[in-house]
């Protein structure tokens, strides 16, 4: 079959297809795979009760069951579940935002796609323009979301050393430029791969650069507060009608339901939704049903900041403790980026003698599954070394299987310098 330039672009091999290729090959494989390289979420088990009860309360309630299964909503979402998150912002904001501000889509993945794709690439003018990432490394799956080629520029970023293996990437305002042919800027906070949360300085920043030339300020919201609220440092949500606010359910522990959020003026909206009609009809009412009661009593805060923000911060700081002291006596120059959120050590190595996809190849033959730092860095046209010195390591997985990870991880590592 021959294929379109649409079947070709979708249909060549990328980084998020060879992490997702992996996953499904690890799971379904003979061989044991320590898989330290997906953004599944932990399973928790005071979270999975919370879910399960409200299942079982569906399953109990007249109708209720039938209707989640049964009926379709508008291309723009269940009317309730709209409400309820327009009511949660405003009551804990101080937002004054109401259901035409917000959009329920089949997830982050495909709300990008919609994103990016009407805003960035080519118009009818002839013009081409492109998404500004203010800091890379950014989010695996941005990379390969446009139709039309070379659709995002990225920005160098400042590093950091905090201490003798510890660092953190900062925004380079110096070298930010926003010129005639940007037509957003898109941020992530808590950053994947590295748990990088921009400060609030940064943000405010952004928002100043992006409002003075007319062009959105996209916020990548999928870890951060008020919910899932995997985030360890200070944030503070920000919003107004030049900001396209994106969030999911995923991180609540439940990614199968592929339901995001986004928040923005009425105009995005509409014509998300507009979009969403035509690719995808309706969205999936599963994840709405289930959390709609939750955010409207604000349970939904207090599972995020008592239960799951607590749960990944121990995580996180159990694997760092455990790889430092698995590199201790090494003279080898590693450095774990900052962990300030998301479910991600991002592990810088160096001087690294190879590059970090060969690293990964290595790991593999191992079995231990990560994902390579080159993947990383979309519309990051440089020459720079430290693109090929870094992996992804997830921690969210069981505490045997991440430390056992870690310990290849480390091994192959001091293999790798000698």
């Amino acid at each position: 079959m021959k294929l379109s330039k649409f079947g070709e672009k979708l249909t060549a091999k990328t980084g998020i297809l060879e992490l997702m290729e992996d996953l499904g090959n690890a799971l379904h494989g003979k061989q044991k795979m320590l898989m330290l390289g997906g953004g599944n979420p932990a399973r928790i088990p005071e979270v999975e009760t919370v879910w399960r009860n409200r299942m079982e309360k569906i399953l109990k309630n007249k109708d209720e069951y039938e209707r989640m299964l049964g009926l379709y909503t508008t291309p723009q979402g269940d009317d309730e579940f709209m409400k309820a998150i327009a009511l949660l912002f405003n009551n804990k904001y101080g937002w004054n935002i109401t259901k035409e501000n917000v959009c329920v889509l089949g997830g982050s993945q495909m709300t990008f796609f919609f994103l990016f794709n009407m805003i960035a690439g080519k118009f009818s003018n002839g013009n081409h323009k492109k998404i500004l990432l203010p800091l890379v490394p950014e989010y695996i799956g941005y990379a390969d979301q446009g139709i039309e080629g070379g659709i995002f520029t990225a920005n160098k970023p400042i590093l950091e050393y905090l201490d003798d293996h510890t660092f953190k990437y900062f925004i380079d305002f110096k070298s930010l430029s926003v010129t005639s042919n940007i037509a957003a800027i898109c941020v992530s906070r808590p950053t994947n791969p590295t748990g990088n949360v921009v400060t609030d300085e940064e943000v405010q920043k952004l928002y100043k650069l992006a409002k003075q030339n007319n062009i959105p300020l996209i916020k990548d919201n999928a870890y951060g507060i008020p919910f899932p609220g995997i985030i360890f440092t200070k944030s503070t949500p920000f919003w107004d009608e030049n900001i396209i606010y994106v969030m999911s359910l995923s991180k609540l522990g439940l990614p199968s339901t592929r339901t995001s959020i986004v928040i923005a003026k009425p105009e995005v909206v509409k014509n998300l939704s507009s979009i969403n009609a035509i690719v995808h009809l309706s969205t999936a009412t599963v994840g709405q049903h289930l959390v709609t009661p939750l955010i409207q009593s604000g349970e939904i805060l207090h599972i995020s900041q008592k239960t799951i923000k607590p749960f990944y911060e121990k995580k996180a700081k159990s694997a760092i403790e455990y790889f430092h002291k698995q590199m201790n006596n090494s003279s080898i120059p590693y450095y774990l980026h900052k962990a300030e959120g998301a479910l991600f050590l991002w592990l810088w190595c160096k001087d690294l003698p190879i590059t970090s996809y060969q690293f990964y190849q290595r790991l593999k033959k191992q079995h231990v599954l990560v994902v390579p730092g080159e993947y990383f860095f979309p519309g990051f046209d440089e020459s720079w070394k430290h693109t090929r010195e870094c992996i992804r390591i997830t921690y969210s997985q069981d505490k045997a299987i991440v430390l056992e990870g870690l310990k290849s991880i480390a091994n192959e590592l001091k293999s790798v310098y000698k």
